[in-house]
């Protein structure tokens, strides 16, 4: 027989939220009812104790002060005192009057045949602090006709001063329990409503509560509240919230790499003035609008942010900011832009065979064969050249592709690139990516093309030489174009600044050299003498320390 075990949860953890609440609440009003009814019950008897201890002690004075108790005590005349006791305990609703005389012998009793007895007789009362000391005493005891609440006060004589006898005057607790026990139902019936009230209020609050919390279990949130956290630190972009009073309530670690912040200081609870002085954020939840894509400036660096309003029902509760450094997003569109016209070059190539394709098919079909095969044998042997040169030159096949694109590039627009023979590219580490290479090579050389396109003389040629000999990578490209004033070397990087017209320039450049420095290296450019400009990009083989 396999036996196999498994986790159990108690029965209480298997229940709903909603349900452990109504428990758990019905369990403490219950609980509490309880007390305040024991309590009160408890109190109850005991007030109604001492008040009849009271009424018991007032009677037996009042009946021990009568003359005519007086002097049928001094007589011993229990003929006359049996009666007038009975009619006593009838008139005061007393259960017994007894009266004893100065030795303590019954003079009037209840049960006659206890007459003449005395009264010690059956309950070991002490009757000694009334009779010797003259001392009223209360007491609750049990006596010849049961459990009673008495009191006892001495007789004295003509003069006001002599003990002759002493009074008993009883009350027996059936009634109190009577009493207590009509409370107690009442009590109970209280303690009952209490409960039932309690269930419904325990209802109405779990389903409110469970309403706010839309209708999640404890387990739900606990999963969703780490999940959030998770979330906010896999995203690049800074996330900062506010609620209504602009005090920060979520704050990611990458919004405080962007905004220099310590991140062993707790920011969570300030405003967001002390953090972002003149934020935006607040002016956001005065209009309850969003806003996107737009640029800020923070600490001299330009971020894009999108910020939306949190809205409870018509009523700003918070704002949500998201953030990222405007550089790094243009270095991105940039080097998907230079990916495209990679993929352009690649289409100009397929373009260029096409057309060449078709003039060997027409030389073919109008019988000039030999010219047909000379031509391919000179397309084929000047692609042979060239394959054989970049196999040899750079074994890597992205940074091959790119140079192999941008020379047919260059035929496409009349120019000429020119790969220098002399050339070395084999050494090239890993920790360098190739699309950003391939974004600072391509760069570099449509530069050059587009500055001899530019330029009147009769310069049509670009080149490109490369060598990993020692410690760098160096990559060197001349144009035979105009030049680049020497007074312009220092602004030439400069985001936005170009020499050309028209839209979409002025970042190429910036674009290497963020690259360039991002990987430890520099750009440079300088005039060559026989005209145009020579850019060179220095990168190290060692990987920059973080």
């Amino acid at each position: 027989m396999r036996i196999t075990t498994k986790t159990m949860k108690l029965p209480f953890r298997r229940l709903k939220l909603k349900s452990q609440m109504m428990l758990i609440l019905g369990l403490m009003a219950l609980l509490q009812t309880s007390m305040l009814g024991w309590f009160a019950m408890q109190y109850l008897s005991q007030s109604l104790d001492d008040e009849i201890g009271l009424k018991t002690l007032h009677v037996a004075k009042t009946i021990a002060a009568m003359p005519e108790v007086t002097s049928a005590v001094l007589a011993d005349n229990s003929s006359y005192l049996q009666p007038l006791s009975l009619t006593l305990a009838n008139q005061t609703d007393a259960r017994f009057v007894v009266i004893g005389n100065q030795q303590g012998l019954r003079l009037a009793h209840p049960n006659t045949a206890k007459l003449g007895a005395s009264m010690m007789d059956d309950d070991n009362d002490n009757i000694s602090p009334t009779l010797s000391h003259g001392r009223a005493v209360i007491s609750k005891a049990k006596g010849s006709l049961g459990w009673s609440m008495r009191a006892r006060a001495p007789i004295f004589g003509p003069n006001g001063e002599d003990i002759i006898g002493l009074v008993s005057v009883g009350y027996l607790l059936d009634n109190i329990d009577a009493v207590i026990n009509k409370y107690r139902a009442t009590l109970m019936w209280a303690i009952l409503a209490s409960f039932g009230f309690s269930l419904l209020t325990a209802l109405w609050f779990a389903n409110h509560f469970k309403k706010a919390i839309f209708g999640l279990e404890p387990e739900q949130i606990g999963q969703l509240y780490q999940e959030r956290n998770a979330t906010l630190e896999s995203v690049r972009e800074g996330i900062i919230t506010t609620n209504a009073d602009g005090e920060v309530t979520t704050i990611n670690k990458a919004a405080l790499h962007f905004l220099d912040l310590d991140k062993e200081k707790m920011w969570l609870g300030q405003n967001i003035s002390t953090i972002i002085p003149n934020s935006p954020m607040l002016d956001h939840q005065l209009t309850a609008t969003a806003a996107f894509e737009q640029e800020v400036w923070f600490n001299q660096k330009p971020f894009i942010v999108n910020r939306l309003p949190l809205l409870k029902q018509t009523q700003v509760i918070g704002v949500v900011a998201s953030f990222r450094p405007k550089d790094e997003l243009d270095l991105v569109s940039q080097e998907l832009k230079h990916i495209q016209q990679y993929a352009d070059s690649l289409r100009s190539q397929a373009h260029e065979y096409t057309n060449k394709l078709h003039t060997i098919a027409g030389l073919i079909q109008i019988g000039a064969s030999d010219q047909a095969l000379a031509l391919i044998g000179q397309e084929n042997q000047a692609h042979q050249v060239l394959i054989k040169l970049l196999m040899d030159t750079v074994p890597d096949p992205v940074l091959a592709g790119c140079l192999l694109g941008k020379f047919n590039r260059a035929k496409e627009l009349g120019l000429e690139l020119y790969i220098d023979p002399e050339s070395h590219m084999s050494d090239l580490p890993l920790h360098i990516p190739r699309d950003q290479l391939v974004s600072m090579v391509g760069n570099i050389i449509d530069n050059a093309m587009e500055a001899c396109l530019m330029s009147d003389a009769s310069g049509n040629t670009v080149s490109i030489s490369m060598t990993d000999y020692g410690t760098d990578l160096i990559f060197e490209v001349e144009d035979q174009g105009p030049g680049i004033d020497s007074n312009l070397h220092s602004v030439i990087f400069t985001k936005g600044y170009s020499t050309k017209h028209g839209e979409d320039h002025g970042i190429g450049l910036h674009l290497v050299q963020k690259l360039a420095a991002r990987l430890g290296g520099y750009v440079a450019m300088e005039n060559v003498t026989k005209g145009g400009s020579r850019l060179t990009i220095s990168l190290p083989k060692q990987a920059p320390s973080l």
